[in-house]
C-alpha cells in the first residue's frame, strides 16, 4: 500500500470526512485491522481563506506547494488536494512536487461518465462555480456543466463559508440547496456534483430528485484504489 499525503485544513471539517471514508474503504478492501497509511499536511484555513478573498491565488499556490514538497520529504508517495476550490492551483502545487497529484475532476468526470451523465449541475464555492479551472476540466472529458443562476452562486457560496465551514448544519440551508437542484433538473442537469467538500456534509442522495456525486466520497475511493492498486 502506497502512502497517501493529504493536502487538508481547507476546511478541517472536510479533511475529517476524507479521512474517514479513505480507512472506511481500506477496511472495505483489505480486511482485518489494514487502515491507510496517511501523511497529513492540515492548514490554516483562516490563511487561505484570506488569499483566496482577495484574490492573492500565487500565494495560496505557494504555500500549499510548500506544503505539498514536505509531505514528499516526509515519505508520502503521492498527493491528495482535499478541497475542489484549490484545485485552481492544481498546476502551481504539481510544480513543487514530483509525485503524482490526484487531480479531483477527473475522478468526478470518471464517475459521471460510469453512470451515463452527459451534462451536469455544479455546486461549489464561487470560484468552482464561475471560472474557467474546474468546469474546463470537466469538459475536457466531454462532459457539459451547468451552474446555479448568480443569485442562487451567493446563496450555494455563502452557505458553504459561513455554515458548512463552520461545522454548521442549519435545515432552511438544506431546503434552499434542495430548492436550487430542482431548478438545474429543469434546466436538464442529469445529476449535481457537489464541487465542495462540505457540502455532503448537508446534503445526502435521498434529499435530490437527481443523482448526486460527492466529490470527497469520490476522491477518497479513487485515492484508495490508486494506493492499493499501484503498490
Amino acid at each position: 500500500m502506497k502512502t497517501i499525503g493529504l493536502l487538508g485544513g481547507m476546511s478541517w471539517e472536510s479533511t475529517l470526512s476524507y479521512y474517514r471514508f479513505i480507512n472506511e474503504a481500506v477496511k472495505s478492501k483489505l480486511g482485518g485491522l489494514n487502515s491507510a497509511k496517511i501523511i497529513l499536511h492540515s492548514v490554516n484555513f483562516a490563511d487561505i481563506e484570506a488569499l483566496q478573498r482577495t484574490g492573492d491565488w500565487h500565494q495560496c499556490g505557494q504555500v500549499l506547494g510548500e506544503a505539498a514538497q514536505g509531505l514528499e520529504l516526509a515519505g508520502a508517495q503521492f498527493i491528495v488536494i482535499c478541497t475542489n476550490t484549490m484545485h485552481k492551483v492544481f498546476e502551481q502545487i504539481s510544480q513543487h512536487t514530483s509525485l503524482p497529484v490526484l487531480h479531483v475532476a477527473d475522478v468526478v468526470a470518471n464517475a459521471l461518465k460510469a453512470q451515463n451523465v452527459e451534462c451536469t449541475a455544479l455546486l461549489g464555492t464561487r470560484f468552482t462555480m464561475q471560472e474557467s479551472f474546474y468546469i474546463e476540466r470537466l469538459k475536457s472529458h466531454g462532459l457539459s456543466v451547468i451552474v446555479p443562476s448568480e443569485i442562487e452562486q451567493e446563496a450555494v457560496d455563502s452557505i458553504i463559508y459561513q455554515e458548512l465551514c463552520l461545522g454548521k448544519i442549519v435545515p432552511s440551508s438544506k431546503a434552499k440547496y434542495v430548492e436550487i437542484i430542482n431548478a438545474l433538473a429543469q434546466r436538464g442537469a442529469q445529476g449535481v456534483i457537489l464541487g465542495c467538500t462540505e457540502i455532503g456534509l448537508l446534503i445526502s442522495q435521498q434529499d435530490s430528485v437527481l443523482p448526486l456525486f460527492d466529490t470527497t466520497y469520490l476522491h477518497a475511493q479513487a485515492v484508495v484504489n490508486y494506493a492499493i492498486k499501484s503498490s
